[in-house]
């Protein structure tokens, strides 16, 4: 079946890579969301959830950062360089797993006092907040658009599938204005 890269490198290696590449950051990520919101609902910074929260956070940021160094010159690069890309739904897809970076190595910062050292508690707790979203948004971005080669090629007819004499529509005349013979009287 023709898929987008991104799919195609967590179908290889079965299940080592959807493992390394989609469950691990995802079940930090899932657990940094939970514990983040049963932190800023109890409102209690210094329960041993907030130190557990902490050591999530760094290890996220820096085992994503290990991915992307490890993506992006093996995979994105030579994608880009070779001119490989299936479609801009493919560029989209790895782009936006990729970018999931740009979120979580903050994060570790973050937790690791190397970055917003002079801000107070709770804008730290805002900022990690933000973080956290952020790359679950560009996450799930990653996976929709992973998806939709599938589920474009899953609904395309092909020359195999019995069409009883019906062609598909042509789409680019679906905006064109029709010439009608005749005139609805409302």
């Amino acid at each position: 079946m023709n898929m987008t890269h991104y799919m195609s490198l967590l179908a290889d290696n079965q299940p080592w890579n959807l493992i390394i590449f989609m469950a691990i950051p995802v079940i930090f990520a899932e657990t940094i969301t939970i514990t983040e919101f049963i932190i800023l609902f109890t409102k209690n910074l210094t329960a041993p959830l907030r130190s557990f929260n902490k050591v999530c956070s760094i290890l996220a940021g820096l085992y994503f950062t290990g991915v992307f160094l490890y993506l992006f010159p093996t995979a994105f690069i030579p994608l880009s360089v070779n001119g490989e890309w299936h479609t801009w739904v493919d560029i989209v897809a790895v782009g936006f797993y990729l970018s999931g970076v740009l979120f979580l190595l903050p994060l570790a910062l973050l937790d690791l006092d190397l970055i917003a050292r002079k801000r107070s508690e709770e804008h730290k707790m805002k900022l990690h907040f933000l973080l956290i979203s952020g790359f679950l948004v560009v996450a799930h971005i990653a996976m929709i658009f992973a998806r939709h080669k599938q589920v474009e090629n899953s609904v395309k007819l092909s020359s195999d599938f019995p069409t009883h004499g019906y062609k598909p529509i042509n789409t680019r005349n679906v905006y064109k204005p029709v010439k009608r013979d005749y005139v609805i009287f409302v």
